[in-house]
């Protein structure tokens, strides 16, 4: 068995959270981290107002400036000095911001982030369905 299915009913099911929930933009693109001043926000970033993920935080999403109504990204970030993993949503980034967020968010040594894209593959286990 593969370990890594990049499938498309993985994407769906992203696709519905986003679908169906409300996204509110808090950070703008161009605005400053509140945290850390030196980080400058490459494109909206924000969240889904009625979902939830770790300790009860909704879940986050960058929006770029295409116009799309799906998600064609994720990325998963592991911070050390928090000691937690995070998702967060890329809805209507083109690839040059997808770089831009992947720099945003790999600028310390204490946070690393990977991204993946959308996968288009149905698993075989799926087949038959």
């Amino acid at each position: 068995m593969n370990m890594f299915e990049n499938n498309a009913f993985f994407w769906q099911k992203l696709d519905t959270l986003f679908f169906s929930s409300k996204v509110v933009i808090d950070h703008p693109k161009d605005s400053y981290h509140k945290k850390y001043a030196n980080l400058v926000y490459p494109v909206d970033y924000g969240y889904l107002s009625d979902t939830s993920v770790e300790e009860e935080k909704p879940m986050a999403i960058f929006k770029g400036s295409l116009a799309s109504n799906f998600v064609s990204s994720i990325v998963v970030t592991a911070d050390i000095l928090t000691k937690d993993c995070s998702v967060k949503l890329l809805v209507g980034c083109t690839p040059e911001e997808e770089q831009d967020i992947l720099f945003f968010l790999n600028q310390t040594e204490f946070q690393k982030t990977i991204l993946m894209r959308r996968g288009k593959e149905v698993p075989d286990w799926a087949q038959n369905d």
